[in-house]
């Protein structure tokens, strides 16, 4: 047993410093960007948001209005083949189909992408993406399918991001438990402050070629924006776009309001919908909530995309590419002064008045 006793950050804890800038306006900010990936080779021109491949966000119906504005949608990877057929190209090309890792996940990637060639990204998604399972099942799939980009994850750590982009992994999926309706750090003690997990994998990424996704963790736009910040190359959201007319599941009338679904792909509710109860050898490690109905999609994308542009006015970053470099976060929380027993302002180099 060992203790880091290094301070973890998460969205919550910081905020970004405001820099003097020459942008007069929103609408000068540029939030497309262009990457070329290490191992598919391929170049994707687009705003790098990604909807989590969630049964209630990763629709075809969320997919089509994201594309509009040059987003990525990561696909509920419980769609069948055939349910691809009828997507229009303009919308796949903006799609991600996703993945678990046993003989049948892989028999129906494989069919799937045999129906619809044309779709660019490949969503390997487990909970615990440090398994020697996950790693060899990264290495198959890039063999079989090298001209793909694939996303991998979940992970947390400097180390098992390299491995994975060593496997063969373009883009990293960063992010354990800060989910809305993950549960993860409560079942299991396990997990990893969201922002400090970005900027770490970050480093570790962008070193061997490959980009990170934050996944996780966002409730509003500046959040998106902490993350961009940190060093994200893509962000996925999840209960951000939930709850709307393009999300999955019924439309709930509760005393007058209106509500929808929102759940973990680890819940009660997931486990019972695909696989029929909770397996006696596991838990789970989601929840099912209602969320508010917040109507179409398009307002709450338009929403996150101006909260980004004006973070990035706020620090004269002109383009997306440009925020991380030009960002430096402030530490607002009080920690608790293990001296005195009292709350006290820390900074980062961890001093304080004892």
């Amino acid at each position: 047993m060992r203790i880091e006793e290094d301070i973890k950050l998460d969205f919550k804890d910081v905020l970004i410093r405001p820099k003097r800038s020459t942008l007069k306006s929103r609408s000068e900010v540029t939030l497309e960007r262009t990457y070329k990936f290490l191992h598919s080779k391929q170049e994707w021109t687009g705003v790098p948001i990604i909807a989590a491949n969630m049964d209630t966000t990763g629709t075809f119906e969320t997919a089509a209005v994201l594309a509009e504005q040059g987003l990525i949608t990561a696909a509920s990877k419980h769609y069948s083949s055939s349910a691809w057929v009828e997507q229009p190209a303009e919308v796949v090309k903006h799609m991600a189909v996703s993945s678990g890792i046993s003989d049948s996940d892989f028999e129906r990637l494989s069919e799937t992408l045999k129906t619809r060639p044309d779709i660019p990204f490949i969503c390997l998604d487990v909970a615990n993406g440090y398994s020697e399972a996950f790693v060899q099942f990264v290495r198959r799939v890039r063999q079989a399918f090298p001209n793909k980009t694939i996303m991998a994850g979940n992970v947390v750590t400097q180390e098992m991001v390299e491995e994975l982009i060593l496997s063969g992994a373009d883009i990293v999926k960063v992010g354990i438990g800060p989910g809305s309706v993950c549960t993860t750090r409560k079942q299991t003690g396990v997990g990893y402050p969201q922002l400090s997990a970005v900027i770490e994998c970050a480093d570790a990424a962008h070193g061997l070629g490959g980009l990170v996704i934050s996944d996780g963790g966002c409730t509003c736009p500046g959040d998106v924006s902490k993350a961009f910040g940190a060093g994200a190359d893509f962000v996925m959201l999840g209960g951000m776009l939930a709850g709307h007319d393009e999300s999955a599941g019924e439309l709930i009338e509760r005393d007058g309001k209106f509500y929808k679904q929102f759940y973990g792909m680890s819940s009660d509710t997931a486990m019972k919908k695909y696989h029929g109860s909770v397996a006696e050898y596991r838990s789970s490690e989601g929840k099912t909530i209602e969320l508010p109905y917040r109507g179409p999609i398009k307002a709450t994308i338009l929403d996150v995309l101006g909260g980004l542009r004006s973070s990035c006015t706020y620090v004269g970053a002109s383009t997306l590419k440009e925020i991380s470099k030009r960002t430096t976060f402030i530490r607002v929380t009080q920690q608790v002064c293990p001296a005195v027993h009292v709350l006290c302002s820390c900074l980062f180099s961890h001093t304080c008045l004892r």
